[in-house]
């Protein structure tokens, strides 16, 4: 018997969703970095580059989706089963990353973000980590949470 919302749907969905994050993360982030202000050019530098990370991420797991679906066992229990455990370990793992890129933010707009002549810059590149990795930790934790 084949669950309401299979692991790949599901997989499928978390994708997509970050995809649209990234896409907005290089979107504005770029926009950010050409401002004269060092602050939000090191904001938007962090954003636009964990948006690339992101999207990167984000194909692969389409990817890899869409080669495990075409699989001809891809809907069976121990199959579902078997990715769900794994998607559940990595999404846990990373929301426990993510709280330490909240902090490394923060440690770097408050450390190196008061000194020397690039200070501004350093200041917005932490901010930007925390709010990348906080939108981050907030997605891993919502979808190891609701996984089907």
């Amino acid at each position: 018997m084949q669950p309401k919302t299979d692991i790949w749907q599901f997989q499928a969905a978390l994708s997509r969703r970050l995809l649209a994050w990234s896409g907005l993360s290089v979107g504005l982030g770029s926009a950010l970095a050409l401002l004269a202000d060092p602050v939000w050019r090191g904001f938007g530098t962090q954003c636009a580059g964990w948006g690339l990370i992101d999207a990167v991420i984000a194909g692969l797991g389409l990817r890899q989706t869409h080669q495990k679906v075409a699989q001809p066992n891809a809907h069976e229990p121990g199959q579902q089963s078997e990715a769900r455990t794994k998607l559940r370990r990595i999404l846990w793992i990373n929301t426990g990353l993510d709280i330490g890129y909240v902090a490394g933010g923060i440690v770097l707009a408050a450390t190196k973000g008061r000194r020397g002549s690039n200070h501004r810059f350093w200041r917005g590149s932490g901010w930007g980590i925390v709010v990348q990795g906080g939108f981050l930790l907030i997605f891993d934790l919502i979808h190891a949470l609701l996984m089907p």
